[in-house]
């Protein structure tokens, strides 16, 4: 089935108008991810990936994530077309885990060097992530990491079917 881009409101942008390859933007709105009762990340300097079909993936300096509470996963990687290769993270506090619930680029493209080093959370693993305020939806399926809020509209990949988009 072929994607319907829905018009966006005022002071909404459509992912169907985010380019293909992606663009990185810095943003100073307030992106924080909690976990096991705790803000396991806060920061006004996070960089947004956004690409065509996709909510944007916040990307968060590692000075302003607790990373005290992430265990690298050896041998876990993947690899993105654009970004290069990405190391994975478990995210642990007192007995709660979350497997592979963080990702980063510690050596990007060229293009992407803004990344090297930040910390991205997948918004389902964790207990809840939020920008200014709103909370967080994450992007369905297991391997996207989009963060939805009330200012993105799709229709969005990751949904059983929309692996062709």
């Amino acid at each position: 089935m072929a994607a319907v881009r829905i018009p966006p409101g005022p002071g909404q942008e459509s992912v169907w108008d985010y380019p293909r390859p992606p663009r990185i933007e810095a943003t100073g709105r307030l992106v924080e991810v909690r976990f096991a009762g705790i803000v396991l990340a806060s920061t006004r300097r996070a960089q947004r990936v956004l690409e065509t079909s996709h909510p944007p993936v916040y990307y968060l300096p590692p000075a302003d994530v607790r990373m005290e509470h992430l265990v690298p996963v050896l041998g876990k990687q993947s690899w993105c077309e654009w970004k290069g290769a990405a190391s994975y993270f478990d995210v642990v506090i007192g007995g709660e885990r979350a497997p592979a619930a963080a990702w980063a680029y510690p050596h990007p493209v060229p293009t992407f060097a803004a990344l090297a080093d930040h910390l991205a959370f997948y918004p389902h693993r964790m207990e809840s992530c939020w920008v200014d305020g709103e909370r967080v939806q994450a992007q369905e399926g297991d391997f996207y990491g989009g963060w939805i809020t009330a200012d993105v509209v799709g229709p969005f990949k990751g949904a059983p079917g929309t692996g062709g988009w």
